[in-house]
């Protein structure tokens, strides 16, 4: 039974913004003013370039190949399935360790208006997350509409804090004074700080997983992707904006809440309650465009064969993948009270960016073999490399390590649930080493052949 075609642009633009625009946005300006204090707005800027970036391969990429999937779907068509299920794998990742920051998030602002015990914490975040999911069980079409609203609500405080700065700005210039020294703190942490900021703007490649209930995808998901970017990135610059120049960055540096800090700066009293709204709205928002994304992701892997069948299995009333659902709420319920929000984005900045690499390799073969011309896609796919490679270097040893660790534990899953292999004949090729031989040389998949045939593909789109 196949998902139903039910999403318009206005409602996977909403996805893209929802799914960016959350949680982050709340906390990161306190975190990067600690790093590297007003600086921190050349930062935004810059990783918001980045991300523009990266999220133009996935638009174009999505052009090539208008499939439910991401990364996943671009990097099996390009090379095969063994490299599609690692993009696929780590992005899924990324996005299952980035739920349950959302709902520590919402416990947190929650309590600053209801203060919880240790057990009403975890039953709070229980009830987040599975709210959500059943949102999303009872139908994409109404998890779209929440969307709708989410996003609507919580651009709305970030709107008001704009407006307020702006104004308190042209009556009292004195508020830019804040940006006086630019780099107090040097540039030193300069990519520490990029890659806390890049994980802020991520979320756009959500666009791109619901293409089976996307109506026309080819033109719809491109377009609704670089849309959701340009309103991100007018939100984030003008907020950011009005937040370091009307709090001082040490102040800021002090505190987890920065935007209700500016809401009590700009507005008082009515600002800290409208701000403390808005981040409930926002990380609720937040967390149903990540969930309703990340389940497509693991249905698109599981209907190729290449993850259990379980998370394939459609509702047969409202037509989604329930199971899908259900399992990933219980994974980012249990890392909720198991994980810190530092360590859980970290994991997923690093997961990302090697998801993110192979789809902008991927895309160099796609753009040769697929038919079609669109503006900038030779060197799009350079800049969006050496963006992840930037990041990647700029992560810490033991993120590198332990992402490293989780990226290679999905490779049991692949040999295991791969549709290409036969079971047995794998069983003999783990206790035979004449066997390993012999199938390599058979199917012609020793290492450096397949490595080289993939060079050969990135040579052949770079001169095309």
């Amino acid at each position: 039974m196949g998902l139903k075609r039910t999403l318009s642009s206005f409602d996977l633009t909403n996805i893209v913004v929802g799914s960016i625009v959350g949680s982050d946005i709340y906390i990161a300006s306190a975190i990067t003013a600690g790093l590297i204090g007003p600086l921190s707005m050349v930062v935004w800027i810059v990783a918001g370039i980045a991300a523009t970036l990266i999220a133009l391969v996935f638009a174009y990429s999505s052009y090539y190949v208008p499939k439910v999937g991401g990364s996943f779907a671009f990097v099996s068509t390009a090379f095969d399935d063994f490299y599609g299920f690692l993009a696929g794998w780590s992005m899924w990742i990324a996005e299952m360790l980035a739920l349950p920051v959302f709902a520590i998030t919402f416990t947190n602002y929650l309590q600053s208006f209801v203060q919880l015990d240790a057990l009403q914490n975890i039953l709070v975040k229980g009830l987040f997350l599975f709210g959500l999911t059943f949102i999303n069980i009872i139908g994409v079409k109404v998890a779209g509409k929440v969307n709708d609203a989410l996003t609507l609500i919580k651009l709305s405080p970030l709107l008001l804090i704009i407006i307020a700065g702006l104004v308190s700005f042209a009556y009292n210039p004195s508020f830019i004074s804040n940006y006086s020294p630019l780099d107090p703190l040097g540039w030193e942490n300069f990519g520490t700080a990029l890659v806390l900021v890049f994980w802020a703007y991520a979320g756009f490649e959500l666009g791109t997983l619901p293409a089976s209930e996307v109506n026309n995808p080819k033109k719809t998901i491109p377009q609704s992707i670089i849309t959701g970017m340009v309103i991100v990135m007018f939100f984030y610059l003008l907020t950011n904006f009005v937040v370091y120049g009307s709090v001082n960055w040490q102040q800021l540096s002090q505190t987890s809440v920065p935007l209700v800090l500016v809401g009590a700066a700009l507005l008082g009293a009515v600002g800290i309650a409208i701000m403390s709204l808005g981040a409930l709205a926002s990380v609720s928002g937040s967390d149903e465009s990540g969930i309703l994304g990340t389940a497509r992701l693991s249905y698109a892997m599981s209907i190729d064969g290449l993850f259990p069948k379980i998370f394939s299995k459609v509702h047969p009333k409202y037509h989604t993948p329930y199971m899908a659902l259900i399992l990933q709420g219980i994974i980012a319920f249990a890392l909720s009270i198991l994980s810190s929000i530092a360590g859980l984005i970290s994991f997923s900045v690093f997961n990302l960016s090697f998801s993110f690499l192979l789809t902008c390799l991927a895309f160099v073969v796609l753009k040769k073999r697929k038919e079609g011309k669109l503006h900038g896609q030779n060197i799009l796919p350079w800049l969006g490399l050496a963006i992840c490679i930037y990041l990647l270097y700029s992560t810490t040893l033991f993120d590198k390590v332990i992402g490293s660790m989780l990226i290679l534990a999905g490779i049991p899953l692949y040999v295991f649930f791969s549709p290409k292999v036969d079971m047995h004949h794998l069983k003999r090729m783990f206790l035979s080493e004449e066997a390993i031989l012999a199938r390599r040389l058979e199917r012609k998949e020793k290492f450096l052949a397949n490595l080289m045939r993939i060079v050969h593909r990135i040579y052949n789109g770079i001169n095309e």
